[in-house]
């Protein structure tokens, strides 16, 4: 006898002794029938279907395996994970986030949790005579001299997140928090919608499907774009190349989040997937990409542009890079975000095995710069797991200008790591165009959230700057900051990612906008 077989047998002979007991005991028997007739249907239904082969093996018990696998996210979460170990963020990381964002008590107690002799573990060399810093208003100037309407960037801002990807509420609680902390909120190559438009300066993103400024055909229009970049609260135009989490590719909005009102911000066809092509169709050439550039600035009457990478075949930027000189035609910032970056769907081999790290692609793009004598005139921004004021100054130290922050802002609007973004399930929200889960997002209270994780987060990074005798960003250098990198050796970040380059780590601050080439 097989084991479905002894399975529904016992169903029907657990139903034959209740209902003989029923009978004897009480007139309303049959309610007593319930239980055990819905599990000989179930029984049955799944023994008849030839799908999954443990539940025609085990009807009733092989449920309980899939329940038990729906909910080992939530269960590994919430009782096995401990304080250091989740991913991609740990609990420790989103806690502090959290704690900022609601202005709590975020200092901890009875010394760190990590081991300092792991192998990866990171610290800043402290001086015996800390700084003061008065002017915690962090920023840096973006715009070369061939930029006519220059930005001043905080360092710390919000990273690229399409309406569509988050919310409507999600995307209004950003700009709104921005707005509060006077930030830059990117808005993903989704386009500018009106929630957007919340006070918030707008770093515009355009990636390879042009949305918000595109033609019927899906070409680069310049009339749409010229319009849209024109917007007083537009203040930077980002050019996007590829992402960390998958470079590449292409975005992918599904077709669940697709609604008629998203579509017609992007011009595309409601209710169907949308995939991003993997290249641009304006250019095919790094010399093509810097004279496209040189017309976006000229449309948006010279503001700052740039162009975002996740750094693949080195010789690719090399190339930009010998462009650059050969055109003349400098971009005013470079973002570059690692591997490690998030989105909210992509393909797995893309998020965990294509695109360079962001500490090697920070620091090789800050060598090329330097060596083609261009870092003085770009700016560069990062982006890649950027959540705490200690992440900010590794990135400066490596050649950063400037952080963005995506799942950190995620964090501070409530999000809980549930890894529903590609589902629009999103249980708080965020990611998630149902209104009956986005509903739930109170846009003023988490905006308020958004400005204190901004305020708080800078707050923490100067208090290092402070604690380390640093008195201005271009004093934090990559000789103060260590890692171990096995159980006997512990390296500086200028040993590991500039060797004997010392003087091109300190040079790479010196910034100054001037006449770029005589």
């Amino acid at each position: 006898m097989t084991v479905r077989n002894l399975i529904i047998g016992s169903i029907v002979v657990l139903n034959l002794i209740i209902a003989s007991l029923g009978i004897i005991f009480t007139p309303n028997w049959f309610w007593l029938l319930i239980i055990p007739v819905i599990l000989l249907i179930v029984a049955i239904y799944h023994t008849a279907q030839s799908k999954h082969a443990i539940l025609k093996n085990y009807p009733i018990v092989g449920k309980f395996r899939y329940l038990f696998e729906s909910i080992r996210p939530e269960m590994r979460q919430y009782f096995w994970e401990s304080d250091t170990d989740g991913r991609p963020f740990s609990r420790r990381q989103r806690s502090i986030v959290y704690q900022r964002a609601k202005n709590q008590r975020e200092t901890v107690a009875f010394g760190m949790q990590s081991d300092p002799e792991t192998p990866g573990n990171e610290w800043a060399a402290h001086s015996i005579y800390p700084t003061k810093i008065e002017n915690h208003d962090l920023r840096v100037k973006v715009g070369n001299a061939q930029c006519s309407q220059p930005y001043n960037l905080s360092i710390f801002n919000i990273s690229a997140m399409s309406y569509g990807a988050l919310s409507k509420a999600a995307i209004k609680a950003l700009n709104k928090g921005a707005a509060m902390q006077n930030f830059a909120h990117n808005t993903g190559e989704g386009g500018i919608s009106e929630y957007h438009e919340n006070g918030g300066d707008l770093i515009w993103q355009i990636g390879t499907g042009y949305f918000g400024c595109r033609d019927e055909e899906g070409n680069f229009s310049g009339d749409l774009f010229k319009e849209k970049a024109n917007l007083p609260h537009v203040k930077m135009i980002e050019l996007k190349l590829s992402q960390g989490a998958k470079p590449g590719h292409g975005g992918i909005l599904p077709a669940a989040k697709n609604t008629p009102e998203i579509a017609k911000i992007r011009h595309v066809e409601p209710g169907t997937d949308v995939m991003s092509p993997p290249a641009h169709t304006a250019f095919n050439s790094a010399e093509g990409m810097m004279y496209f550039l040189k017309r976006l600035r000229e449309l948006s009457n010279g503001k700052p542009v740039g162009f975002k990478i996740c750094i693949g075949d080195k010789q690719e930027f090399i190339d930009i890079c010998k462009a650059m000189v050969d055109t003349q035609i400098v971009p005013d910032f470079i973002a570059i975000d690692g591997s490690e970056g998030g989105t909210g769907a992509a393909p797995l081999e893309f998020t965990d095995n294509l695109g360079m790290p962001l500490y090697d692609a920070l620091t090789f793009v800050t060598k090329t710069l330097i060596s083609y004598k261009l870092k003085r005139h770009i700016r560069v921004i990062v982006s890649s797991r950027i959540i705490t004021g200690f992440d900010i100054l590794k990135a400066i130290a490596l050649g950063a200008d400037a952080c963005y922050s995506a799942r950190g802002m995620m964090f501070a609007l409530g999000c809980i790591q549930a890894l529903k973004c590609n589902e629009d399930t999103c249980p708080v929200g965020v990611a998630t165009q149902n209104p009956s889960l986005y509903k739930g997002l109170d846009v003023n209270d988490k905006s308020v959230r958004v400005a204190q994780f901004h305020k708080n987060t800078l707050r923490a990074t100067i208090e290092i700057m402070e604690a380390c005798g640093f008195n201005t960003l271009d004093d934090v250098s990559a000789d103060k900051f260590f890692r171990k990198v096995d159980s006997l050796t512990t390296k500086s970040f200028e040993e590991i990612y500039f060797e004997n380059e010392g003087r091109l780590v300190e040079s790479h601050t010196n910034f100054a906008p001037r006449e770029m080439y005589n």
